[in-house]
């Protein structure tokens, strides 16, 4: 880990792989907690949601220094690639958490029902963390897409390398469209309760496409080093690092922001939402 540190060249390397420790063990924790309170339940997804972003973030950083194809580099857009992967985490982070709970310090009536997109508008809710998810998630893949499936001709890096990337693109569309359709449990109700259902097979799907990419990556970097050395933009602490310490920051930020009206709110026992005590009538109460 010291020679990594003092060696720029492996930085988005071990924030990559930082990051693909940090999602799984959010969304673990997330699973294993949730089932505590209702407000637990919140608390926890934000994390899960914000572990999720920074992983985005870190493989933008990542293809940024080794994925580009080689006619794209230090053009515009690998130039202002990871200010925008930046900007796209905070608001996935953002968006992700407002499709459970809405806007945070918000006050309402013993109505309470719409205070929380999820139980007024589960469909909706769940649009949106499709698209809080999907939308980074097809931003970072834009140099990989080009490069395996569009580019033809000279700096189209065309290399051994290519064939892990198509298996982690085709985990990663698995993996996205077992989370949106619910298949296969929708089939067959009841059958799927415990083994096999959509979401346990989207996080093995998703930890196997992970799988592909570090591999996909890891070469990558190793053949290409020499020349993206001489020819790529410099990695610095600014747009490695400094980017993720930055954007942890400010999901820890978006976290505390979501959480506070949770934490300060009493604690309500009904299972159906809008089904507060009356005492709480003029505060949030995480009733769903």
């Amino acid at each position: 880990m010291q020679t990594a540190w003092q060696d720029s060249f492996t930085w988005p390397l071990v924030i990559f792989l930082f990051s693909c420790c940090m999602y799984p063990l959010a969304s673990s924790c997330a699973h294993t907690f949730s089932s505590m309170s209702a407000r637990a339940r919140h608390i926890c997804f934000f994390f899960d949601y914000g572990a999720l972003s920074f992983y985005s973030l870190g493989s933008a950083i990542i293809y940024s220094a080794y994925v580009f194809p080689d006619k794209w580099v230090n053009s515009f857009l690998h130039q202002c690639y990871v200010p925008m992967a930046m900007l796209n985490t905070v608001i996935c982070t953002g968006l992700a958490c407002y499709s459970r709970l809405g806007f945070p310090f918000l006050q309402y009536n013993s109505d309470v029902v719409k205070r929380f997109p999820e139980c007024q508008s589960p469909k909706f809710s769940k649009c949106l963390r499709v698209v809080a998810f999907a939308y980074p998630y097809l931003f970072d893949n834009i140099p990989l897409f080009y490069r395996v499936f569009l580019c033809v001709g000279e700096g189209c890096t065309d290399n051994d390398t290519n064939i892990l990337h198509y298996n982690h693109v085709a985990l990663a569309f698995l993996t996205g469209f077992l989370f949106a359709t619910h298949l296969p449990e929708r089939l067959a109700p009841g059958s799927f309760d415990y083994i096999g259902h959509s979401h346990q097979l989207f996080h093995v799907c998703g930890i196997l496409g992970t799988h592909f990419q570090m591999k996909a990556i890891e070469q990558d970097m190793a053949t290409r080093r020499p020349w993206l050395l001489e020819h790529s933009i410099p990695i610095t602490f600014s747009n490695s690092v400094g980017a993720a310490l930055l954007c942890v920051l400010l999901n820890l930020t978006i976290i505390f922001l979501y959480s506070l009206p949770l934490l300060s709110a009493p604690v309500c026992r009904e299972k159906k939402c809008g089904k507060c005590p009356k005492k709480a009538s003029a505060k949030v109460c995480p009733c769903c």
